[in-house]
């Protein structure tokens, strides 16, 4: 006979047995059910929240575009000039230095807000991103069309559609079109006034969640982007019924802008650039004229006095050859303190009050809504300076050469070129607007690397021939082989 303690021995082995089969049952279960698991890092997320994905679009544009604009936006729009490693400054597009590929730049933000908007349309919960990343989208594709032409659009950000070599869209479907800006402008304000939910928007570093103002954001851009097609298109009635209605950035307070703080990583980039690379950059001597002959005081915020003689602001023409005509730096104004020593006091500015008002006042100056120009431009004006934080003199708009007199065949150079002015640090812009009105007047390069010719349009990046090939060679073809010279379809 067996004792009892035997048996207790022999059960204590079996159940060993048991729970030894059942943890492995139950692990390979647990594998056989999603091996993924096994190999996901908890600490690597591979998914990311519409407020996180949402605020880094938003900054990511602002910080990245801030210094393209002021490397390569401000030379092409001649707020500035370089005196070394300038060959985009001499206008050979192809050869940016720090700067002069917006490309990437923007369609890396346009993906992740399409992340965004694909997440707001298939999740009641993120209902409330699809209006304000629909503007989103729709402004990003304007900046890119304008610079470019026509772009990779309606298949574009489609990989996991395995369409990968998108074709090009021509600019005047990507402005009109039905899933197009403006359309998608006009789709973002019924998203936003339909909106009843109770989540707030988060990540919103512009306007904080309040979807009203991103609705004013949505049809001040609708007034520019239909300004820019107004040569090719009839938009009175449309410009009309968003004037009368009111409900546009129509004072600074609704601005659409954020502020960069003193230091990394919200900082303005210039703000820690290296000495060296921060002194390329001058004054242009388009600003310089343009600036004095309204004696306009923020000369001295965008530009300091010259190192040889504190009582001098003077620029040099844009597009030296600094190798067959040495430039002598203390002779010409660096750019302003505002950009580097208190950059903190800097805005990237996606669209503003003053920016809107110059736009309507252009319309009423051509005819296309109902208003006094000069009501229209002076308030413009007005909140150009405020915006800058300059004080503007009791005269300017009523004596000399800033009062603008409706009847006067220079009125809409005026307009044009008042609205250039507190565009600095967003001189794409600039640039953008001179080759649709030919204001304000710029002048030719000193070395030009164009034929004496001014660009009308970004090349398209070089990647794309290799990337993208076929779609590519049917771009370049339409724009004279990658032309800089091309005109985009709303300049022609």
């Amino acid at each position: 006979m067996y004792s009892k303690p035997h048996f207790q021995n022999i059960i204590r082995k079996n159940m060993k047995k048991y729970i030894l089969i059942l943890m492995a049952t139950l692990a390979l279960a647990s594998c056989t059910k999603d091996l993924s698991e096994i190999n996901t890092n908890p600490n690597s997320p591979i998914d990311a929240q519409p407020s996180l994905l949402f605020r880094k679009v938003l900054f990511d544009y602002g910080e990245q575009l801030s210094y393209e604009s002021f490397d390569a936006g401000n030379l092409l729009g001649q707020y500035f000039t370089m005196i070394d490693f300038n060959n985009f400054d001499r206008h050979a597009l192809s050869e940016p230095l720090y700067a002069g590929n917006p490309w990437p730049v923007i369609y890396k933000d346009l993906r992740d807000n399409e992340i965004v908007l694909q997440k707001a349309n298939s999740n009641p919960t993120f209902l409330v991103y699809k209006g304000p990343a629909l503007v989103m989208k729709a402004y990003m594709t304007a900046a890119l069309t304008d610079l470019y032409g026509d772009i990779p659009y309606s298949e574009a950000l489609q990989g996991k559609s395995e369409i990968f070599t998108p074709k090009y869209d021509k600019q005047e479907d990507i402005y009109q079109g039905a899933n197009g800006i403006l359309k998608n402008l006009e789709n973002a304000i019924t998203a936003m006034n339909a909106y009843t939910g109770s989540i707030k928007l988060e990540g919103d570093i512009i306007y904080n969640g309040n979807l009203q103002n991103w609705i004013k954001f949505a049809n001040s851009l609708r007034i520019k982007y239909l300004m820019r097609i107004s040569g090719k298109v009839n938009v009175a009635a449309q410009l009309q019924s968003i004037y009368t209605a009111g409900n546009y950035i129509g004072t600074n307070a609704n601005n659409a802008v954020f502020q960069f703080s003193a230091i990394a990583p919200n900082n303005f980039r210039i703000t820690t650039a290296r000495v060296g690379d921060y002194n390329l950059y001058i004054m242009s001597k388009t600003a310089e004229e343009i600036l004095k002959n309204f004696n306009d005081p923020r000369l001295s915020l965008f530009y300091r006095p010259t190192a040889a003689n504190s009582a001098n602001f003077t620029g040099l023409t844009n597009g030296p050859d600094a190798a067959t005509t040495p430039v002598a730096l203390a002779n010409y104004s660096l750019t302003g303190t505002i950009f580097r020593e208190n950059g903190a006091n800097l805005k990237y500015n996606y669209i503003t009050a003053w920016e809107t008002n110059f736009f309507l006042a252009e319309a009423a100056q051509k005819g296309l809504i109902t208003e006094s120009s000069k009501t229209l431009y002076d308030l413009a004006v007005t909140q150009g300076f405020a915006y800058w934080n300059v004080t503007m003199p009791a005269t300017y708009l009523t004596i000399g050469p800033a009062l603008l007199n409706p009847a006067s065949p220079d009125a809409l150079k005026l307009i044009i070129t008042q609205k250039w002015i507190p565009n600095n640090l967003n001189g794409y812009e600039g640039w953008i607007e001179y080759r649709r009105t030919g204001f304000p007047v710029l002048k030719p390069v000193l070395a030009s690397r164009n034929n004496g010719l001014y660009p009308v349009r970004m090349p398209y990046p070089q990647e794309e021939s290799t990337l993208n090939v076929d779609n590519y060679k049917t771009a370049a073809a339409a724009t004279n082989n990658n032309s800089i010279n091309a005109k985009v379809w709303w300049n022609n």
